[in-house]
């Protein structure tokens, strides 16, 4: 019997973090994906035909809302048990990338968009847990200098 691939476990607020998740596409094309994001419409509708799992939310800065995502990573991460997590942010993500951690997958953070002058308190909770950390602006590499800088993956319009 052949064992199933660990698929990327993408997580992404509803919303612009989960539009500038959407737009790193290739980097999982071929793979096994699981999707994690808000219980919002805009979220149902992007990921229409996606393997995805809704959450309630969001809901920033919330300590009960912190523990319920954190029991819903917990089931999630023993049930999915992904190779990787791949994140955008916000709230909904820090529970997922520490228990992610906790389960042995490796984190990807992506700082967003709009974040040229200051670290977003997403990623300053989940950096100490993440691999790598990629910033979409070169200006805050003097923030945090063991990130990457590989180009913006949203353009401004």
């Amino acid at each position: 019997m052949r064992r199933r691939e660990r698929p990327v476990l993408l997580v992404a607020s509803s919303g612009g973090h989960l539009l500038q998740l959407l737009t790193l596409r290739d980097a999982w094309v071929g793979l096994p994906t699981v999707f994690v994001s808000n219980r919002k419409e805009d979220a149902r509708s992007q990921l229409i035909g996606e393997r995805a799992y809704f959450l309630p939310g969001p809901y920033p800065r919330s300590i009960r809302s912190l523990f319920v995502n954190v029991g819903a990573a917990l089931r999630l991460i023993s049930r999915e048990r992904p190779s990787t997590i791949v994140t955008t942010g916000s709230s909904i993500a820090v529970p997922f990338a520490w228990v992610g951690r906790l389960f042995g997958a490796r984190v990807v953070y992506v700082e967003s968009f709009t974040r040229i002058e200051s670290v977003s308190l997403s990623c300053r909770l989940i950096r100490p847990v993440a691999d790598r950390v990629y910033v979409q602006w070169p200006e805050l590499l003097a923030l945090l200098p063991d990130a990457r800088f590989a180009g913006a993956v949203a353009a401004v319009e």
